[in-house]
């Protein structure tokens, strides 16, 4: 991925198409440019989550998580290329359990919410698990490896999990759904 941007106004795509890295064009709303975007909005997310206060080893992490989703973009943007490998979903796997770890057992369900930085988790994670849908979407009518997928499916887990740590950090409860309306 060695392309850099030097004209950002092109108008190439004022025809309702845009470019692949190969030079490919499709239709702005192909479900290969629906994943694309959705994952350029998480990492857009992230980065905005990123101008909290967090602890210096969560920025770092999701530092390496825009870079990764970038990556990721790039993989989806040239079709047939590998940026996302099973090490990659392995790293999120053990980022999980090191940070679920500290966390007390789950007894209800928690509702997205409590400090600023930790509803931002819990956004970054819908974001997530539509950018995973996207993808699955796009499986069906093209080749999507199949890390790519995975890494989308446990960085929502990671953004659940790490949204407790954050309100634990703060020292702010966890928004826990109280069941039906009574």
């Amino acid at each position: 991925m060695s392309i850099r941007l030097s004209i950002i106004s092109t108008r190439t795509g004022d025809d309702g198409t845009t470019g692949l890295g190969d030079g490919t064009r499709l239709p702005k709303d192909a479900p290969r440019i629906t994943a694309l975007g959705d994952v350029d909005e998480l990492n857009s997310l992230i980065g905005l989550w990123r101008t909290e206060p967090l602890p210096e080893d969560v920025d770092a992490l999701l530092r390496g998580i825009q870079n990764d989703l970038f990556d990721l973009g790039g993989e989806l943007c040239i079709p047939g290329t590998t940026a996302i490998t099973e090490a990659h979903v392995l790293r999120l796997d053990e980022a999980v359990a090191h940070y679920n770890a500290g966390l007390e057992r789950l007894a209800e369900f928690i509702l997205p919410g409590g400090c600023r930085a930790a509803a931002l988790a819990h956004l970054a994670r819908t974001v997530s698990r539509r950018a995973e849908r996207s993808v699955v979407t796009l499986a069906h009518t093209d080749t999507v490896a199949a890390p790519l997928r995975q890494y989308l499916n446990r960085l929502s887990d990671l953004c659940f999990v790490l949204a407790r740590l954050l309100n634990q950090a703060a020292q702010v409860p966890d928004v826990l759904w109280t069941g039906p309306a009574r």
